[in-house]
């Protein structure tokens, strides 16, 4: 740990009077997660409550696209799955190949995020926008903040493999690079339910 990410809580070393500050750290991001579990269930709830209310616009049989939403689904999945190399370079301190994953893993998300925009783009362009009826309220906010936390991550994923260059991996990194897991499997367990409650029911 750096003197510089210990300043704020007078640290020099990951324990301070019996404290294990990375315990502390990875306490927090857990209720992070759950706070953000409480969101996204909430509008979960939100599009199975508004699902029906379509104001003669067009439901989801009519503008669900099955095949990019399994695309998308293939290219999460993918990205998880690079990200647990990721967490296995790390841990065996191979610092090229933790960067080469990490590339893989923020291209595979980044394939996610442009099937999305695209999709968003083509439901405006045939008229079916978020404006047009709570059902299409509900599932651009859902979507939409899904492909937000995604875009985060991505975010994320640079500053890691700057760092990673920069300091390699020390245990201030790869503690960072744990909790990134977290998120992005986190994301992934979101989108499964997406595919699964808004798509599969929408086209089927």
């Amino acid at each position: 740990m750096t003197a510089c990410d210990a300043e704020p809580f007078g640290l020099a070393h990951g324990k301070h009077e019996g404290i294990d500050i990375y315990k502390v750290r990875e306490l927090g991001f857990w209720l992070y997660l759950c706070s953000d579990a409480v969101i996204f269930s909430l509008l979960f709830a939100t599009y199975c409550i508004m699902v029906g209310n379509t104001a003669g616009a067009a439901s989801g049989s009519r503008v669900f696209e099955l095949p990019t939403a399994f695309f998308e689904t293939v290219a999460l999945l993918a990205s998880t799955f690079t990200f647990g190399l990721v967490t296995l370079s790390a841990a065996r301190g191979e610092r090229r190949l933790t960067i080469g994953w990490l590339v893989a893993t923020f291209v595979l998300g980044g394939v996610f995020v442009g099937f999305e925009l695209s999709e968003f783009v083509r439901l405006i362009e045939m008229g079916a926008g978020p404006g047009k009826s709570g059902f299409l309220s509900a599932y651009f906010t859902l979507v939409a903040t899904h492909g937000l936390h995604v875009s985060a991550g991505l975010v994320w994923i640079t500053v890691m493999v700057a760092q990673i260059m920069i300091r390699g991996l020390t245990e201030p990194v790869v503690s960072r690079l744990a909790r990134l897991g977290l998120f992005w499997r986190f994301l992934d367990l979101i989108w499964i339910g997406i595919f699964s409650i808004v798509y599969l029911p929408g086209v089927l």
